[in-house]
């Protein structure tokens, strides 16, 4: 043995007491695994007799990486949640029960602590459930998917779902602590139709899992009729509105705006008081200009978009339609200097109706957006075409305006096309979930609160046919 290895041997023997030293006793789970809500039998031995202890569940709270325009990933830090107070009897044993939380799937770490000081800890992994509900109806309607128990590590965290063997989409559950619950519309000709959804880390869905470096992470499979009948059809576009903006900042620089938020085109009112009676003022808006691609880069602009004259009072009210712009956040001014008054208005995305809505296979139609935003997370809309990821668009370059180029296929019948939010690119390297659908946008989408899109085209006969 050489004097380095001895040294170490040493080091070893002294360390390995005193790590050993800061547990005691053992705390035993019965299961050692299962779904959320599984009730848990928890055993305590060789701990300090007659004394009270808190078992105590380790988890993370994640959370997105946003500055500004740019996506930098996601975080998550430790936290921890209590179950239950024991109290140890007089052999330093106790036995208690507990149910598993919702919380992030795959392994946990239930500690028995006083204070700060962990007395020991016992392992408890969850387990990954899906369902799907209804089970079977006509086309369109809507099929609502519940997963819970998703991973937050490597490996656990980035899930797809499948419809008859296509990628639809990309389910998170940063935010959410590993739940999520979405719909997708039935799809496809009367009979069985296969949901699946499969572990992808790197974009796409990974097939070999039982030769993969974790092969126990689950494989799920479901099945949805699709029945003859009336088709279940989504709203007007003008109705599949956003109807509340989450996380929106106030305007606090002495510009009320009403509403906060609004659609291309829609009515907005902005009222300060305060100014020059009888002097004219013009309304300011800001907006981006420029593109990602094309290596020009983008910068800063203003323009006029209303004008008038305070009252006698010092009282301003501008009136205007909500202008074709960037979705987001747009800052408005009034006045210079100590008179200026700001204010901010956001722009939500909007639907048209499609140009044309039936005719045989083959037929040309446009979708059209209106106010698609211009950050990483906000710039572009993924397209879904009878549960089949078919590609994205941007609305950067456009100032907001999208129009999608489409033809219709499939067998006669209806065919629906639905348009989803997506993280556009950032720094992140694992996973890699750029440019995919986010099918659970709605509760967990980083940046801004975005809606989706549901559209519904009918095939009135095979391509060529007369």
């Amino acid at each position: 043995m050489t004097a380095r290895a001895g040294l170490g041997a040493l080091l070893w023997l002294v360390a390995a007491p005193l790590a050993l030293a800061q547990y005691v006793g053992k705390l035993t789970l019965e299961p050692q695994h299962g779904p959320v809500g599984t009730p848990v039998l928890v055993r305590g031995t060789g701990l300090p007799p007659a004394t009270r202890l808190e078992l105590v569940w380790t988890t993370v709270r994640g959370r997105w990486k946003v500055d500004g325009e740019r996506y930098l990933g996601r975080e998550y830090l430790p936290a921890s949640e209590p179950l239950a107070t024991v109290h140890t009897d007089a052999s330093g044993g106790f036995s208690a029960q507990f149910r598993v939380p919702e919380d992030f799937g795959f392994m946990h770490d239930v500690e028995l602590r006083q204070g700060d000081r962990v007395f020991t800890r016992a392992g408890f992994s969850v387990d990954m459930t899906m369902t799907i509900s209804p089970a079977s109806g006509p086309a369109g309607t809507p099929i609502t998917v519940e997963v819970k128990g998703i991973g937050w590590r490597h490996l656990q965290n980035s899930w797809l779902l499948l419809y008859d063997n296509a990628t639809t989409g990309w389910v998170s559950a940063v935010t959410t602590r590993g739940s999520t619950r979405f719909t997708i519309p039935a799809a496809g000709k009367p009979g069985v139709h296969v949901l699946e959804l499969l572990h992808g880390d790197f974009t796409f869905p990974y097939r070999n899992m039982q030769q993969s470096p974790e092969p126990d992470r689950p494989r799920f499979v479901k099945h949805f009729s699709v029945t003859p009948g009336a088709p279940v059809l989504p709203p007007p576009a003008s109705a599949q509105a956003q109807r509340a903006v989450k996380r929106l900042p106030a305007s606090q620089g002495g510009l009320a705006v009403s509403p906060a938020f609004a659609a291309v085109a829609a009515p907005v009112a902005v009222r300060a008081s305060g100014l020059d009676p009888g002097k004219r003022y013009e309304l300011a808006w800001s907006t981006v200009l420029g593109n990602r691609v094309a290596g020009e880069g983008w910068g800063e602009a203003t323009r006029v978009i209303a004008s008038g004259r305070a009252d006698l009072q010092g009282a301003l009210e501008l009136r205007f339609s909500a202008p074709d712009d960037l979705g987001g956040l747009h800052a408005l001014a009034v006045g210079r200097g100590a008179q200026k008054k700001t204010g901010l208005l956001w722009i939500a995305p909007s639907a048209r109706p499609l140009t044309v809505n039936r005719g045989p296979a083959g037929t040309p139609f446009t979708i059209q957006l209106k106010g698609v935003g211009w950050t990483e997370t906000a710039n572009i809309y993924t397209v879904v075409y009878d549960n089949r990821y078919i590609g994205y668009a941007c609305g950067f370059n456009s100032q907001g305006d999208v129009q999608i180029e489409l033809r219709a296929s499939g067998e006669p019948g209806w065919h629906f096309i639905d348009l989803y939010p997506a993280i556009y690119k950032g720094t992140e390297a694992r996973p890699v979930n750029f440019r995919l659908p986010q099918l659970t946008y709605e509760a967990d989408h980083p940046g801004e609160d975005l809606p989706a899109f549901r559209f519904a085209f009918e095939v009135t006969a095979p391509a060529g046919a007369q």
